[in-house]
């Protein structure tokens, strides 16, 4: 069963950690079924306080999400984005 990864970036701090995690982080996806349904492009807040951003990414399977989530060459390229932003990240199994 598919599951997906939605990520809000809520606030920037710094443009340089985000352009260094944009810069390295397709290089994470290699081997993983992982397919980006979007992007950033355009969207709009219905509930609850405005976000800059959003992607989400489809996966086979919730494990399969977690397993990219959780990899070692993602775990260390996401530190950027952590010092760079502040992010909601959810992974939600389809039906």
């Amino acid at each position: 069963m598919a599951a997906y990864i939605v990520f809000t970036r809520e606030s920037t701090r710094d443009v340089s950690e985000l352009e260094t995690y944009a810069q390295n982080v397709g290089p994470t996806l290699a081997g993983h079924p992982i397919t980006v349904l979007a992007a950033y492009g355009r969207h709009e807040v219905l509930e609850g306080p405005g976000v800059e951003g959003v992607v989400i990414l489809e996966f086979p399977s919730f494990d399969e999400a977690k397993a990219w989530y959780d990899s070692p060459a993602y775990r260390e390229v996401r530190e950027h984005r952590f010092r760079g932003s502040d992010y909601r990240a959810v992974i939600v199994q389809g039906e």
